[in-house]
């Protein structure tokens, strides 16, 4: 296991651009890490600058309290699994996997004795004469997997590895990544630009965003707190409503009802999770639903509130048609949002 280290890594490129702003954090022994947010904001030059195969161009970078900066990818003690696989396609399971440890000079027995380790624990044992072409992807990406496992690094890292897969297969490998590392304890950072991959496979989460660090927390900070306008609608499925508000006085008005309380005056805005919204007889809000979806466990109800858009996560007990229904608001479920520049308000109840 290893701890990293980033102090003020930046990445510019010799045009000028600026694809990661001076960035400092640090993931500790053992941590599953996940490096979060939409294409073209820096994740994967982050990744690959830990990797070695892009070069830090501001900062010190530290694995396991040594710098590499300077080092290359192979003295590392790193293991990468990539979108692709990067397989060899004349190669079986068992040399695919063995590959990079007969490069690196060790024994036949050391070799099948850590192939045999490892396809036993990903289940590949009854595979390992075929070769790729022969495998549905998800073996394919456990074959990566293991190649990455025999190396026995400090650190994992993860680009993108179920990016190919179909929805059944990647709710199946997310799991089995988990369990995985949580076996093996490697520290192990992880892209993604599904969320939904974040919330669920993190100890803690780096929200990115146009190569600056948006936010880190653990997966229930970064959902329930979330430090901005942008990690608020990137975070969650369906994302957190975000509705035009003010406050006056104190008391942040939604329409004429007040929702919370504040220190800051004027413009805001209030962002309201579809979970925090509960359908009541008696509320103050009217929305006019306009779509009712069934999601078997639950349903979420489409529509406008003071004319903006609107989602409320319902119970599947809970009885929704399209058309007007009352609303009211957890008022501790409630964020506020300066209008200017999209950071967190403190609020109360």
């Amino acid at each position: 296991m290893a701890q990293v280290q980033l102090n003020n890594i930046g990445k510019t490129y010799p045009n000028g651009f600026e694809a990661l702003h001076p960035t400092t954090f640090e993931i500790a022994e053992g941590e599953f890490c996940v490096l979060v947010g939409p294409s073209g904001c820096g994740k994967s030059t982050l990744l690959r600058m830990v990797a070695g195969l892009e070069d830090i161009t501001a900062g010190e970078l530290q694995i396991a309290g040594r710098v590499v900066n300077h080092i290359d990818p192979a003295d590392r003690d790193i293991a990468m699994v990539f979108q692709n696989y990067a397989l060899y396609p004349h190669m079986t399971v068992r040399k695919n996997i063995g590959y990079g440890l007969k490069n690196r000079g060790i024994s036949k027995d050391e070799i099948a004795r850590k192939v045999d380790e490892a396809t036993a624990m990903l289940n590949l044992g009854d595979y390992l004469d075929r070769k790729p072409s022969q495998l549905s992807g998800g073996q394919r990406q456990r074959v990566a997997m293991g190649r990455a496992i025999v190396r026995d690094p400090a650190l994992f890292l993860f680009d993108e590895p179920l990016s190919n897969l179909d929805a059944k297969l990647r709710n199946q490998m997310r799991i089995e990544i988990k369990a995985l590392q949580r076996r093996l304890g490697v520290t192990s950072i992880y892209v993604t630009h599904d969320q939904v991959e974040a919330m669920t496979m993190a100890d803690r989460i780096i929200v990115m965003n146009a190569g600056r660090i948006e936010q880190i927390g653990t997966p229930a900070e970064v959902y329930h707190n979330p430090a901005s306008i942008f990690v608020a609608s990137f975070m969650g499925a369906p994302p957190m409503n975000l509705l035009s508000a003010s406050a006056v006085d104190g008391a942040v008005k939604l329409g004429d009802q007040t929702i919370c309380q504040t220190q800051h005056q004027g413009p805001v805005t209030a962002g309201i999770r579809p979970e925090a919204f509960v359908l009541d007889a008696t509320g103050p809000f009217i929305m006019d639903v306009q779509i009712v979806e069934e999601l078997g466990a639950h349903r979420l109800l489409h529509g406008t509130l003071n004319d903006e858009n609107v989602t409320v996560h319902i119970d599947n007990e809970v009885t929704a048609v399209a058309g007007p229904q009352r609303l009211s608001v957890r008022p501790e479920a409630v964020c506020l949002f300066n209008v200017m520049d999209g950071q967190r308000l403190s609020c109360s109840p």
